[in-house]
């Protein structure tokens, strides 16, 4: 049985809606015809697509979407249109102008946006609560997502510093045999988290915060006795941490504070037959108000579509490499 083959044709009544949506030498209408194989011509205002019934569908959908972020003030490029197809193909609620319109402003008027359904929740879950638990894969925005609601909050003057702590596994109990001071023995390990505040931050005021203490970045070993008041913590790669290590953590928590703690529970670096304590903290706190746990999965993972790309070839060839042997 042959495909059903389908004609659509959409007509734009403002110029500047159908200019931006095609891109510079149409560019962005060759990338739909590619990514829902499908073939769209233009003449004038009026746009007609050709393919398959399905691919016609979900092209004037995505069409119909692009044109609204367009018409509403959004800008679109590449990026934002890939972003708009995986909202769309993870039956989201929310529409993809709705997503966008949810932004972080960190220095100099930059705005971080929530690129999918999932980051929304978790922005919104950081707003409206004291503690917050984001757990998922690597690739999803727990980390930078909650880096750039601290500089806004700190921005905002809602905290005097930003804490960001992390467990140091790999350096074990060793820790205090490595060569030079504090931060030089656990940079290496804490390097991600300096990453994404140059990003955030001019680097002259980043070092300013880090050498007036607005922002302090050290090692979960060091937290023990200490109560932070006003601050804003973050504990990066709690998997990491054992449960007596969580309760440690989380029993820091002073006035004016808030926690966020995430983790990717498929990548326990601890020593074999010891307990995360991340894997155990829902069935202890998941009833207590003030505490939210946010699941982002594989919907939420935001990378460069040749990443992408490149992550399903290897599945392919590893799921090939299977069955060759299986047979």
């Amino acid at each position: 049985m042959k495909p059903v083959k389908q004609k659509l044709k959409m007509e734009f009544a403002k110029n500047h809606s159908i200019a931006e949506l095609l891109g510079e030498r149409d560019k962005y209408i060759k990338k739909i015809e590619q990514d829902f194989n499908v073939d769209i011509f233009v003449l004038g205002n009026d746009v007609e697509i050709t393919g398959q019934k399905k691919n016609v569908e979900h092209a004037v959908n995505l069409l119909n979407e692009l044109t609204l972020q367009i018409n509403i003030g959004q800008k679109i490029n590449s990026e934002k249109i890939n972003d708009s197809i995986q909202i769309m193909n993870s039956k989201s609620i929310l529409k993809p102008h709705e997503i966008f319109n949810n932004y972080i402003i960190v220095n100099n008027g930059k705005k971080i946006k929530a690129r999918t359904a999932g980051q929304q929740r978790y922005i919104e879950a950081i707003k409206n609560n004291t503690i917050i638990f984001s757990i998922g894969p690597a690739g999803t925005g727990k980390t930078y997502l909650a880096l750039a609601m601290a500089v806004n909050a700190l921005k905002a003057n809602e905290i005097g510093r930003i804490v960001l702590v992390k467990p140091v596994v790999e350096a074990g109990e060793k820790l205090g045999f490595l060569p030079g001071d504090l931060y030089e023995k656990v940079n290496p390990f804490l390097k991600p988290l300096y990453d994404g505040l140059y990003e955030m931050l001019d680097v002259e005021i980043f070092q300013q915060y880090m050498e007036m203490n607005i922002i302090e970045v050290i090692p979960l070993a060091y937290m023990r006795g200490r109560t932070l008041n006003d601050s804003f913590i973050i504990l990066d790669e709690a998997q990491n941490t054992s449960p007596e290590q969580m309760k440690m953590f989380l029993t820091r928590l002073g006035f004016g504070s808030k926690v966020v703690i995430t983790g990717d529970i498929t990548q326990i670096d601890l020593p074999d037959g010891k307990q995360s304590g991340l894997m155990v903290v829902n069935n202890i706190l998941k009833n207590i108000q003030g505490i939210d746990f946010v699941y982002l999965t594989a919907d939420d993972v935001v990378r460069h579509s040749l990443v992408q790309k490149i992550v399903n070839a290897y599945k392919l060839y590893e799921e090939d490499s299977v069955k060759k042997k299986s047979g």
